[in-house]
């Protein structure tokens, strides 16, 4: 293999102890080669910073192991130029697998150029990407309790949800909250607490509630309530911070916002997960990829065979999905785009297709306004 690094050095990171393998020298003379062990603590991780530096090294490649990789990258980030590898693609030749060759081979690998790093956003895109990610995953848990209440009220025989569109509006929630605590629900109490504009009457609103609830009932209720407006409460503090971090990128929110199917938080997610820096990924077809909505490709002897679409970004993917399940009523390019699939190929492959065309989308977008803002800056 042909060098072209003269200084690298390779990480093999793991939860308690990172293996470092240096190369150095001339780059037409074979290299010399120094191996250390360090602790992944914070003080044998700046040893491990120093140890490099006294090298000259200048780049470091480590593999995407778990999260373990996150805390070395955070320390080594500001004084190397660091490569992130997928473990995948640097896999070695069979044989007598030990740290010390992991990392020897990383760092030959990186020497003569043949690794790709993997897409690490900015620090603060980052942030952003944690905290988008949490709020997703307290939304399925406030939706899980909501169904949970929808179960007790059923085992109680207390049909609220047919006279009801939404039991957790204003109207619903002043109902379950006197039935939670127990009161003697009236037509005059209950008068009070429904809005003028539900369309079932008090009558049918008091026949739905008269079930045969026990003490049983209203203890669940009360837990599976609770930890519902505790996490509506955290939610929207997390709503709060995602919009404190989003404010150096409000222009591209705002263009995002535009494309059709794409919300607010939406934009949030696209903004988090594939940051605004569009060079990043140097083609459509790149950022595609990287998602997870490519075709997958299957060939042998000249015969093309049925294919999953890549493994990508999960996140990313099932944003794009819902985005382009939200135009359905739509009347636009992108719905127009899944009808055209959908006839031939059908309503799966043409979600796929369709979320393709919409990350497409958003890589142009972002490509023109980072383009803009750079000639106006100038």
């Amino acid at each position: 293999m042909e060098a072209m690094m003269e200084r690298c050095a390779g990480l093999d990171v793991h939860q308690k102890t990172v293996v470092a393998c240096v190369l150095y020298g001339p780059l037409d003379k074979r290299p010399k080669k120094s191996i250390e062990s360090f602790s992944t603590s914070t003080k044998g991780l700046l040893e491990l910073n120093d140890w490099l530096v006294s090298f000259g090294v200048t780049d470091v490649v480590m593999e995407s192991t778990g999260v373990y990789w996150k805390p070395v990258w955070n320390i080594l980030e500001n004084q190397f130029r660091l490569v992130l590898a997928n473990a995948k693609h640097v896999k070695n030749v069979p044989g007598r697998k030990t740290d010390i060759k992991d990392a020897e081979w990383l760092a030959k690998l990186l020497r003569s150029g043949l690794i790709e790093g993997s897409f690490v956003p900015p620090e603060d895109i980052r942030d952003l990407r944690d905290l988008t990610r949490y709020r997703k995953k307290l939304v399925n848990n406030r939706t899980a309790e909501q169904n949970r209440i929808h179960k007790i009220l059923q085992d109680a025989n207390i049909k609220l949800t047919s006279v009801l569109s939404d039991i957790f509006g204003k109207s619903g929630r002043k109902i379950l909250e006197a039935i939670i605590n127990g009161e003697k629900i009236e037509e005059k109490s209950l008068r009070e607490m429904v809005h003028k504009r539900v369309k079932s009457s008090l009558t049918d609103i008091a026949e739905s509630i008269n079930g045969r609830i026990r003490r049983h009932h209203r203890d669940m209720l009360r837990y599976h309530w609770e930890h519902m407006i505790y996490l509506e409460e955290t939610l929207e503090r997390l709503e709060k911070q995602i919009d404190q971090c989003l404010e150096p990128y409000r222009k591209e929110v705002d263009l995002l916002d535009t494309i059709p199917g794409v919300n607010k938080d939406a934009a949030a997610v696209f903004v988090a997960e594939m940051g605004v820096d569009m060079s990043v990924f140097k083609t459509e077809k790149r950022l595609a990829s990287w998602v997870g909505v490519s075709p997958g490709n299957n060939e042998s002897a000249g015969k093309k065979k049925n294919s999953k679409t890549t493994k990508g970004n999960k996140a990313l993917k099932t944003m794009a999905i819902e985005c382009v399940l939200g135009t359905s009523r739509q009347n636009n390019r992108i719905t127009a785009h899944r009808k055209r699939i959908a006839k031939r190929q059908g309503r799966k492959k043409a979600n796929m297709a369709s979320a393709h065309l919409l990350i497409t989308i958003n890589r142009r977008t972002l490509s023109g306004i980072r383009t803009r803002l750079f000639e106006t800056a100038s």
